[in-house]
């Protein structure tokens, strides 16, 4: 059966995931415009500095932080970072783009591809349309900026329905 678009795009995000260097997470990122991959992203040390393959630890679980928190602790950059970075480095517009996301534990089990609320903010910013997110249950939740917005408008993002650490182990 051929995959529909949002599944096409997930499935190359999730082979974008493979190449993250968290210990924690494997997540990866896509963002399409005008159906043509514009940039992809990666978790991952930022450019030329160790990850925590190659240090040997994840300073996150050695100081034993939960998921969703303190992530100014972490070595990594997020795929969805990393993807609009990429595309500001190439020079691309990402206006009126979407963003796919693919999330799973290194024992390969998928897990719900939240973004935290810094991402969020860098979505909302880059001028998204949408963000396509894999789920635990193998299928994916599409999440429209604009709603994001209007949201935060009438509640705080604290107040937010979909959170990563609340919504992913």
């Amino acid at each position: 059966m051929r995959p529909s678009k949002d599944q096409y795009y997930l499935n190359i995000a999730r082979e974008v995931a493979q190449r993250s260097t968290c210990m924690r997470m494997k997540f990866g990122a896509i963002i399409v415009r005008d159906d043509q991959i514009i940039a992809t992203g990666y978790v991952g040390a930022p450019r030329n500095t160790k990850d925590c393959f190659e240090r040997g630890n994840c300073l996150r679980d050695q100081l034993k932080i939960p998921h969703g928190q303190r992530y100014e602790l972490c070595r990594s950059v997020h795929a969805e970072q990393n993807a609009i970075i990429n595309a500001a480095r190439a020079g691309v517009s990402l206006l009126g783009g979407d963003m796919f996301l693919y999330c799973e534990d290194q024992k390969g089990e998928m897990k719900n591809a939240i973004p935290c609320f810094i991402c969020k903010k860098m979505i909302i910013n880059a001028g998204l349309n949408r963000v396509i997110c894999s789920n635990e249950e193998g299928k994916y939740k599409i999440f429209n900026i604009q709603d994001w917005v209007k949201d935060w408008q009438e509640r705080d993002i604290l107040d937010d329905q979909h959170q990563y650490g609340k919504d992913s182990a």
